[in-house]
């Protein structure tokens, strides 16, 4: 499986994330039983990285919006994005930011609202020069 389908298929089980808090192992169970996963190293380093980093994925979402956003008023597909590519800029240094970042803005345009990307690509942007 390519990084790409990998972050999608990653993108897809954090999103059911944030509805309810599971633990990693049970969100690919359900999707295995859904059989709406395939077994993926790296979707699964995704989706553990994320899950375990979590609140620091949060804190920095947080302190990059804009004074007046709250993390809460993030629709859900822009805050499953952005804690895959800042857990990859943050976390995983064989990826190159720019890729995370790009990788990212085209998840936001394949599953988010209309201009989702441009705000991503922003938020991201400011992630990676203060890094």
């Amino acid at each position: 499986m390519k990084r790409t389908q990998a972050r999608e298929q990653a993108f897809s089980i954090l999103f059911s994330d944030c509805f309810g808090e599971q633990s990693a192992e049970e969100l690919v169970e359900n999707a295995l039983a859904a059989q709406e996963y395939e077994n993926d190293e790296y979707s699964l380093l995704l989706i553990n990285g994320v899950k375990d980093n979590k609140e620091k994925l949060d804190e920095v979402i947080s302190v990059n919006l804009n004074k007046n956003w709250k993390i809460g008023r993030l629709p859900k597909t822009t805050l499953a994005i952005l804690r895959i590519a800042i857990f990859e800029i943050l976390f995983l240094d064989d990826v190159p930011d720019s890729v995370s970042v790009n990788e990212a803005v085209e998840l936001a345009k394949k599953f988010g609202s209309e201009n989702d990307y441009v705000f991503i690509n922003g938020l991201l942007g400011s992630v990676v020069r203060s890094k």
